[in-house]
């Protein structure tokens, strides 16, 4: 499959595609025509001698120094290389794949001013799957400058291009490395979401709960989206099975991360939405300063650097994630809790040895938690000491810290399901249901594949990194 860019249409699942599967790119011919036409409207500028910041000008507290002569050219190559000052780790081949569709996407706006031959050298490198070395820390999110660099200088490093004036401003100047960041998070996130419905539906069935609190009236008195879609959803995992039948759960009203589980997963869904459409709206947006407008063949200072849109939206996403991961944690201790669960303690097959079976992994559970309640801090009101550029660069969204702080909630979010669905299944097979639903029944087969059970006289499973990574594959999220 090719994605086609053309600055506007780009979603975040061509995102993924390009990112992940490395699918090809190529550049729309209107894009290269938008791109081309703002072209002649620098070099118009420069005929004229008209001041444009990083094409006449130096930059930041340097914007009044004039570039003149040759060196207004090598300008460009100089700023990128100047500007190498990210620190490690290193980003992930996607992330950085990401970041370099998107940064083609945000020329194919129209309004850089850079030349359609580095649009298409880009494009090469990805369809080449040349992947720069792109580190990650030492950007406040008003443009990622230090990434960018990095990979402007990998760029120019290949020996295909050399750069022309106003170049290494557009290289430097967007942000491209925290959208296409928050791209590939956002994807990964509604993914664990789903798992996440999948889980809860195991731990209903595990638990012997009361599912009158998935009836559809819940949301039709409380219309919000996400409610609504995630009872539709959990209806569907749970098709067919004997939980629905009267006489089958065991209290009236169970605890509340049981009770509550349309309104927390429906929050986070409608969270996730919300960063979702801020992501697309990113990704096919230009964020340079200057932006070049072909109409009044002129140079406008703008500040669409500043996506603290983006930022906020992701630092939302993680604060609603939070919920869904402690009331899985505790639903989980719950189930290895003898007095609440009506199960043997540790949901050992042989009560009576002392044997802990999977006790433990509630304090596993319990600490991976904590450390998503910490990665959800808001990081989008941040300040920055106006000291830098003499005042002038008084802001920042810090957006890569959000998105990468995203991906990292996953990633932990991932390791609280994996523990969720063994409790549960280990529950399951201990409290025998006639019949379980369409998606649990599935789900507890993937996970028997990757963890077994705890038979008396068996320690419990010392890695579950294989049911995280099936987790992480989408493998538990398409059980329906």
């Amino acid at each position: 499959m090719t994605v086609v860019i053309d600055g506007e249409s780009l979603t975040l699942e061509s995102v993924h595609a390009v990112a992940v599967d490395s699918d090809k790119v190529e550049l729309s011919v209107e894009a290269r025509a938008r791109i081309a036409a703002a072209r002649e409207v620098v070099l118009e500028l420069l005929e004229r001698g008209d001041p444009v910041y990083g094409l006449t000008t130096g930059l930041a507290e340097r914007k009044k120094v004039e570039l003149t002569g040759e060196w207004r050219r090598k300008f460009s190559e100089w700023a990128v290389r100047s500007h190498r000052v990210a620190q490690v780790p290193f980003a992930s081949a996607p992330v950085v794949r990401a970041t370099m569709l998107c940064l083609v996407n945000t020329y194919a706006k129209g309004a850089a001013g850079v030349r359609p031959e580095l649009a298409d050298s880009i494009v090469g490198a990805l369809n080449a799957g040349f992947v720069p070395q792109v580190r990650t820390l030492g950007s406040v999110g008003q443009a990622d400058l230090g990434p960018m660099a990095d990979l402007a200088v990998s760029l120019l490093d290949r020996g295909e291009l050399e750069l022309a004036e106003n170049e290494g401003l557009a290289l430097l100047n967007n942000n491209a490395f925290s959208t296409g960041s928050a791209a590939l998070a956002v994807i990964e996130a509604e993914q664990l979401l789903a798992s996440a419905d999948v889980a809860a539906a195991l731990d209903l069935e595990a638990f012997g709960a009361n599912l009158s609190p998935l009836h559809r009236i819940v949301a039709e008195l409380r219309p919000f989206p996400g409610a609504g879609a995630t009872i539709d959803r959990l209806h569907v995992i749970l098709d067919g099975s004997s939980a629905w039948e009267a006489g089958w759960a065991r209290n009236l009203q169970d605890p509340l991360t049981f009770r509550c589980i349309p309104q927390i997963h429906g929050a986070a869904r409608d969270a996730l939405a919300y960063a979702r459409r801020v992501a697309e709206t990113e990704v096919n947006s230009a964020q340079g300063n200057p932006a070049i407008s072909v109409e009044e063949r002129r140079a406008i200072s703008v500040g669409n650097f500043d996506v603290v849109a983006l930022a906020a939206a992701l630092d939302f996403a993680r604060i609603s994630l939070a919920p869904v991961l402690t009331s899985a944690s505790e639903r989980t201790v719950k189930l290895l809790q003898a007095p609440v669960s009506g199960l043997p303690a540790g949901l050992a097959a042989s009560p009576h040895t002392g044997e802990d079976a999977l006790a433990e992994f509630g304090v596993a559970s319990q600490a991976l938690t904590a450390e998503a309640r910490t990665l959800a801090h808001p990081v989008s009101f941040e300040v920055v000491s106006s000291m830098k550029a003499e005042g002038i660069e008084d802001r920042m969204t810090m957006a890569p810290l959000s998105a990468r702080r995203l991906a990292e909630t996953v990633s932990i979010g991932s390791r609280v399901l994996a523990i969720e669905l063994t409790v549960a299944c280990q529950a399951i097979e201990l409290r025998p249901l006639e019949q379980l639903g369409a998606g649990t029944a599935e789900a507890l087969r993937v996970v028997r594949r990757h963890v077994p059970a705890v038979r008396a006289g068996e320690l419990p499973p010392h890695d579950l990194e294989p049911l995280v990574e099936s987790i992480a594959l989408g493998e538990i999220a398409r059980c329906r």
